[in-house]
């Protein structure tokens, strides 16, 4: 699981750009969408160069830029639409939380992409942000991944209403299907406590509370990309009554209103799952005490046990001369005898009180 680290004393300024993810051999690679209800024209291994005259700005265009090191590329990117280098020094900067902001005629959102890491019980975590203004939306990956794959049939094969929305529905569809990475990650990660909690009950090593404290881990690491979500969403939702923001019309908002309802949902679950999580822990806790009381019980039978036997061996084992039973012939077996009996007896009395 990737962890937010701040470097103390660093300072990123927006004029000197730096790329702060581990996909630091990716080349850049950019792919250009340009459609409508009617046409579609697809731009593979796109050039920056060619921005100017592959641009429709009376239809929707989907620029798709995965990895973030030619530093070069981005700034003709930028300096093309007339994007901010504080907003690019944000892409670049993948510990930063999810955001929205907006600036002039450009709308920013960076979302956290969040998938199970393997066989694993880590998290891989990928930043995506895009930037919309009339007509154009840009996506930034830090990788090649698979998650916008179904959206690009869909523009291909004119599949739903896609192809009759403009740049803020293909936003939504795209935040949607990041969204649904979210589900897949809690999937998986309840799967794996329903394993530890029946695993917990058959044997409670030190092993299992280990795995319950990565779990827990992993859920508060959800929990901070989610709850930065939810605020942007709102943020978004929020934009139709401040009547100052057109990039996204009215009728697009209850998309983004659905967004922002899933992302209270996953925190409800989230939370709900860490209550289960605490509960493992708790009967792990319980686990480790009840084994110890049986440890400690069977200990204090065996030492009552041994109480009146050390007692009888202490009164003969003392050295004075005049003792009556030692003269006795059959004093030992004698001896033996009682402490058999007292043994006996004790044991027959703890079983009846069932103290063990």
């Amino acid at each position: 699981m990737r962890k937010i680290k701040y470097k103390k004393g660093r300072k990123i300024q927006p004029y000197n750009l730096e790329y702060t993810g581990i996909h630091k051999k990716t080349d850049s690679e950019m792919q250009l969408f340009v459609y409508d209800d009617s046409d579609l024209s697809e731009y593979q291994d796109f050039n920056v160069f060619d921005i100017e005259k592959c641009i429709d700005y009376q239809k929707t265009n989907w620029l798709n830029i995965h990895g973030l090191n030619n530093i070069d590329l981005l700034k003709k990117v930028g300096s093309y639409f007339k994007i901010d280098d504080f907003m690019l020094a944000d892409i670049l900067n993948t510990n930063r939380r999810t955001k929205t902001e907006e600036q002039h005629d450009v709308l920013f959102f960076n979302i956290k992409s969040l998938l199970p890491a393997g066989d694993s019980d880590n998290i891989c975590a990928e930043q995506i942000s895009f930037l919309i203004k009339e007509g154009v939306l840009i996506s930034f990956q830090e990788k090649r991944s698979d998650f916008f794959t179904h959206i690009r049939e869909r523009i291909r094969t004119h599949s739903g209403i896609v192809r009759g929305k403009k740049a803020d529905y293909l936003l939504y569809i795209l935040l949607d299907s990041i969204m649904e990475n979210f589900y897949i990650t809690l999937e998986n990660e309840e799967d794996k406590i329903e394993e530890l909690i029946d695993l917990t009950k058959k044997n409670a090593g030190p092993i299992i509370l280990e795995k319950i404290e990565q779990h827990r881990d992993n859920f508060n690491f959800l929990k901070r990309a989610i709850t930065p979500l939810r605020d942007s969403l709102y943020d978004i939702k929020s934009m139709k009554d401040d009547n100052v923001f057109n990039v996204i019309e009215d009728e697009n908002f209850s998309f983004y209103s659905r967004l922002h309802q899933k992302s209270l949902e996953l925190l409800e679950q989230i939370e709900s799952d860490m209550s289960t999580l605490h509960s493992a822990s708790d009967f792990y806790f319980s686990a480790q005490s009840h084994k110890m009381n049986e440890i400690m019980k069977t200990l204090t039978v065996v030492s009552a046990i041994f109480i009146p036997l050390t007692f009888i061996v202490g009164v003969y084992g003392m050295n004075f001369k005049y003792m009556p039973e030692l003269e006795y012939e059959h004093g030992y077996y004698t001896v033996v005898g009682i402490m058999i009996l007292i043994v006996l007896g004790m044991l027959f009395y703890f079983k009846k009180r069932n103290w063990f």
